[in-house]
């Protein structure tokens, strides 16, 4: 006996005393439908930020601009020298220089290998369009 698989049938062949014949025991294959365990058409916004941004559904950078606001103290007006300086200052995310506020000189970000990192107390929000 001899077994062999022939497209998508395995097909038996016996010995018979003049010469190899196939005989009707051909079995038929069946389509084998696993369910998947992650739904790849619909991916989760969690599962979509985790990949990279070049293998993701629709491809999109990491990056973005925000509006970053100082705390630090105003130096033109003593007055209001409790108050914060507050000037929004517009910044991108994977800045590679440190950047400065123009209204008091203090450092707003400083950068790292990724994202900048904000210095203590500076609030910031994306930008949108």
């Amino acid at each position: 006996i001899k077994v062999s698989l022939f497209h998508q049938k395995v097909v038996i062949f016996c010995f018979n005393e003049s010469s190899w014949e196939s005989r009707a025991l051909s079995v038929e294959l069946r389509a084998i439908s696993m369910p998947l365990a992650v739904d790849l058409l619909h991916p989760t916004l969690r599962e979509e930020k985790r990949k990279c941004k070049l293998k993701r559904l629709v491809p999109s950078p990491n990056s973005f601009f925000m509006d970053v606001k100082c705390p630090g103290r105003n130096r033109s007006y003593p007055i209001l020298s409790n108050l914060g300086c507050l000037k929004i200052q517009i910044v991108f995310s994977h800045a590679q220089t440190p950047v400065v506020c123009p209204g008091c000189d203090r450092i707003l970000c400083q950068p790292t290998g990724g994202r900048t990192r904000l210095a203590n107390g500076c609030s910031y929000r994306k930008k949108t369009r």
